[in-house]
């Protein structure tokens, strides 16, 4: 299941907490090592965290922390493809997933590689699939592949992919206007999404388009 940058980042701190010290933190030196506005919102990312499978932990006790088996199966899966990544002669970029055209859709993982060796300079490139018609007008069809460059910013007008309210991703030109950000379809039939920015995360600026006729 997929977890938000900051997700991603707690579960690490509880990871490397854990393993130098042998015994969890406490959601105080939770709060202040992840600079959390308060242990509320420790029990909130940790709550998720255990939905999701990577964690458990004991009933009101702050230091019965426990990372699941899944976190470590696929921090050792996300190494494996790094090596081979580097190793290949010929490059390719993971195909992570399918980017919704229209309405959001929540990514997944896939072994799948796309070989694009002209445009790739890093192991920060990966590739998603298309699904929908709202880039249409961009000359975006529905099955296309899309190369994106990892990076957490985008000027107004970049096509980018964005996470949507920390669970959902979508492909779109990006605006920033005042306290708001809208995401643009390029397709006159569809509206745009609206969202607060602290609502909006970039995760990637489009590279390049990939079709493939048969």
């Amino acid at each position: 299941m997929f977890l938000t940058k900051r997700q991603k980042e707690v579960l690490e701190f509880l990871a490397e907490f854990i393993a130098e010290n042998h015994y969890s933190p406490s959601f105080e030196e939770i709060a202040q090592n992840m600079n959390l506005a308060s242990v509320a919102t420790v029990h909130k990312h940790l709550k998720v965290l255990e939905e999701k499978g990577y964690l458990k932990r004991g009933f009101n006790r702050s230091r019965a922390l426990e990372i699941t088996a899944k976190y470590y199966e696929e921090l050792q899966n996300n190494r494996r493809k790094l090596v081979s990544f580097h190793r290949t002669d010929d490059l390719a970029a993971p195909l992570v997933g399918t980017i919704a055209a229209g309405q959001p859709l929540e990514t997944f993982e896939d072994s799948e590689k796309l070989s694009f060796a002209p445009l790739l300079t890093s192991d920060k490139v990966f590739a998603l699939q298309v699904s929908g018609q709202s880039m249409v007008d961009d000359h975006i069809l529905d099955g296309d592949y899309v190369l994106i460059e990892k990076t957490n910013r985008a000027q107004n007008g970049e096509i980018v992919v964005a996470l949507v309210d920390g669970a959902e991703t979508t492909l779109k030109r990006f605006y920033r206007e005042g306290s708001v950000v809208r995401l643009q379809p390029a397709n006159a039939t569809m509206d745009p999404i609206i969202v607060p920015a602290e609502q909006v995360a970039i995760q990637g600026r489009l590279m390049a388009v990939h079709r493939r006729y048969q």
